[in-house]
This record gives C-alpha cells, structure tokens and sequence, in this order.
C-alpha cells in the first residue's frame, strides 16, 4: 500500500514535469492524479499482457507517466472552464 503511494506520487511528479506550463495542483492532487495514472497504466499493460496490474514493470510504468501527463491536461481544462462560468 505504502508502496504504491510512493509510485503514485512519483508518477504525478513526472507528469507534472513533463506537462509544459505552470500547474496549479497541490501534493495530494498530485498523489492523487499519479494514482489514477498508475491504475490506468497498470491496466493497460496488464491488457497487453506484458504483467498484473499489481506488479511494477517498466511498460506499466510508461503507461502511466502517459495517463497522469493526460489527466493533468483535462484537470487544466476543467479549472479553466469553472473559472471561466464563474
């Protein structure tokens, strides 16, 4: 469990240097985008069948980095449109 909150976090760390521009995301948006990632990419390799959801493998690891570089982009863009109809 501690675990995989460490690559979470490590993950959503990635992502968010990857991401050009200014991010507006605080520690736990940042754990909780790198888990999500992590989830989308563990289940994505695991289709592919390169290894389990639950185990560390480099492709699964990509994957997500990939994921949570996405999911920032659409956390962008749904603040951007709140502030906008506020």
């Amino acid at each position: 469990m501690i675990g995989f909150l460490v690559a979470g976090l490590i993950i959503g760390a990635l992502a968010r240097l990857i991401k050009p521009g200014r991010q507006n995301l605080g520690l736990l948006a940042t754990l909780g985008l790198g888990i999500v990632g992590s989830v989308i990419g563990g289940l994505l390799a695991s289709m592919i069948g390169t290894g389990d959801i639950g185990e560390l493998n480099v492709l699964g690891f990509i994957f997500a980095v990939i994921a949570a570089v996405l999911l920032i982009g659409v956390a962008e863009s749904v603040a951007g449109r709140n502030k906008t109809a506020a």
